[in-house]
């Protein structure tokens, strides 16, 4: 169909076909153009939908995994509490980083978190992890309402595994703007520790563990960062 546009919208110029009037062709060119630009739009959103993900750079395995921690349990898990932010459950998500992904890759710009997600760990399988944490799965969680992530615990853009030892369900607080939830602020020392660890101001062994053990550590330095900088990330990351 999408190859089709140019034959669909040209003027029919067939010698036995009658026009009623100029009036009538110009509202069926019009209709013609109108259909066009449907195609056209319909065509442009399936070929971004099916566009693959980036590749890794040369040397990188998207599947590579080393745990920080012993992943004791699987069932059962409770989210702690640290500063007044959850925290997961050490025993279900110790965390867990993708020793492929090093310092020079971080800082080469070819690195895209896209070519990892999904690869060690299928969407399926990390939907698990709100069973066990007993959450019930969001409904409608997307855009402004979105009230959980399935977070990776040491995100991507710090060299973090797309395995579920470092996948956990953050959720709430209800009745707050989007911003104000608990993963968007999690986004803010995520991107805090990125831009520290290509400054060089924070190593990344040090960064990967630190966030692991608790991230709500660097939640007050990357607020007073962020006050200071344009507020940006590394690129998308859950």
């Amino acid at each position: 169909m999408c190859r089709s546009v140019e034959s669909s919208t040209r003027r029919d110029s067939r010698p036995h076909l009658a026009r009623s009037s100029s009036s009538g062709e110009g509202q069926m060119s019009r209709a013609r153009r109108f259909v066009g630009s449907l195609i056209i739009l319909v065509c442009t959103i399936s070929f971004a939908q099916a566009r693959p993900p980036p590749s890794c750079p040369s040397g990188v395995d998207p599947k590579a995994s080393t745990p920080l921690g012993d992943r004791t349990a699987q069932a059962s898990c409770s989210p702690k509490t640290s500063h007044g932010f959850p925290i997961p459950d050490s025993a279900c998500t110790p965390g867990a980083v993708n020793p492929t992904v090093t310092l020079t890759v971080l800082k080469s710009g070819d690195f895209r978190t896209a070519c990892e997600r999904n690869k060690a760990s299928s969407a399926a399988k990390k939907n698990t992890t709100y069973d066990e944490y007993g959450i019930a799965h969001p409904q409608d969680n997307k855009g402004q309402n979105q009230t959980c992530e399935l977070d990776h615990l040491v995100s991507l853009e710090l060299g973090g595994a797309d395995t579920l030892d470092n996948i956990w369900p953050q959720c709430g607080p209800d009745g707050v703007a989007l911003a104000q939830r608990y993963f968007k602020i999690k986004d803010g020392v995520e991107n805090y520790l990125a831009a520290q660890v290509r400054a060089g101001q924070i190593g990344l062994d040090e960064a990967q563990r630190g966030i692991a053990q608790d991230w709500t550590q660097y939640v007050d330095a990357a607020k007073a960062f962020w006050s200071t900088h344009p507020e940006g990330g590394f690129q998308r990351d859950e």
